[in-house]
């Protein structure tokens, strides 16, 4: 996941001084909010403090679900038989019924429609052969991901000492979601499935309040209270909040609208520059060129307070010197981006081109001229 390496990079007091007013009040245990095209986190509290993640844990099914999908390990119509430890799963249910199969296209529909326990269960041991090994797959995805302070000991989100996270760490894995696959995010936003002819709506409230509302989760537990995992994308930006702690169904949607409205009305991304997009030109010793470009292989995005866009200022520190070989995608500089004067943050340039060594004479003479310069 490449764009969400950036995630995360910048704490909740990134733009501590700045002219805007504080975070609303929240009610709830812990929360952030996150602007996803820069990655920069603009509010949060408690946001690294262990959770009960409750049945906020089937986002990392689905992301396991999805990813098997992707890799043509599972196909949306393939029909998996539903076992006795599914069907008895405690919880939120949707209601699969004994000695029939489903499809994981169902399957997904009613996990993550409906929260069926169940139907996270039998997805996990259609993708691994049993939740146990399911699980195993869970804990080292979050690795992957960079989810430092979580532990899955199941697929549902059924409280157990050892199961745990925090809201960064499910905005992280929201995050992936969204970046790792768009074609499947939609489903979140179904407000509700039938299954069996039962009729079950989504228990994200935020769906119905906000228009611009589309996903993603919802968990409850004694332990965590009412969490909501919830993304917005308007006028072509898209925040992720996620809370936990809440005391009520209707309070965890009403609590993340406040955060959320807040992230849109006092900070805007500004694209600093586009994919592929020329930042700098640098000299390269021994090559077959002198030159290369430099820049960044995705949009890069800041976030900054609204209306304190001219503010921006950035400024190419490259490395030096720059022998071949070079391959696009080597990092070759820094961006150093300051805000009203002061320090904001640092951005790796990378070249976008492969250069490959000169011939004998060429490396010599560029060897002889770094040497008249002091440098090796």
């Amino acid at each position: 996941m490449k764009k969400a390496l950036l995630l995360f990079l910048f704490c909740a007091n990134a733009f501590a001084g700045q002219d805007i007013p504080q975070p609303p009040h929240v009610d709830a245990r812990s929360y952030v909010v996150l602007d996803l095209a820069s990655g920069q986190t603009i509010a949060s509290r408690g946001a690294d403090e262990r959770i009960a993640p409750a049945s906020l844990t089937k986002l990392m099914t689905a992301y396991l679900v999805f990813d098997a999908l992707k890799q043509k390990k599972i196909k949306p119509d393939e029909k998996l038989k539903v076992s006795d430890k599914a069907l008895h799963a405690e919880g939120s249910k949707m209601f699969l019924n004994p000695g029939k199969s489903a499809t994981v296209k169902e399957l997904v529909r009613g996990m993550i429609i409906e929260g069926g326990n169940d139907a996270a269960v039998a997805l996990a041991e259609g993708v691994a052969g049993s939740e146990k090994d399911f699980v195993d797959m869970m804990n080292k995805e979050a690795q992957r991901l960079g989810m430092s302070n979580t532990h899955f000991t199941n697929s549902t989100g059924l409280p157990e000492s050892e199961h745990y996270s925090t809201a960064r760490d499910i905005a992280l894995l929201s995050a992936s979601l969204i970046i790792d696959f768009p074609d499947q995010y939609p489903v979140f936003s179904a407000k509700e499935y039938t299954w069996n002819g039962i009729t079950q709506p989504n228990r994200n409230r935020l769906l119905w309040m906000d228009p611009y509302a589309d996903g993603l989760m919802t968990g409850h537990s004694e332990d965590s209270g009412y969490c909501l995992a919830a993304s917005v994308r308007r006028d072509r930006r898209r925040l992720i909040s996620v809370l936990a702690g809440a005391h009520s169904d209707s309070g965890r949607a009403i609590e993340s609208e406040k955060l959320l409205n807040y992230a849109l009305q006092y900070y805007v991304a500004v694209r600093l520059y586009a994919k592929g997009q020329t930042v700098t030109t640098l000299r390269v010793w021994k090559g077959k060129k002198n030159t290369l470009k430099a820049g960044f292989l995705s949009d890069l995005y800041v976030t900054v307070p609204r209306g304190e866009e001219a503010g921006l200022k950035a400024v190419v520190e490259a490395q030096q010197p720059l022998v071949v070989p070079v391959l696009a995608g080597q990092q070759v500089g820094t961006l150093k981006v300051s805000l009203d004067g002061k320090r904001f943050a640092d951005y790796p340039i990378v070249s976008l081109e492969n250069v490959s060594p000169a011939n004998l004479i060429g490396r010599a003479w560029d060897s002889l001229k770094l040497l008249l310069n002091g440098k090796p």
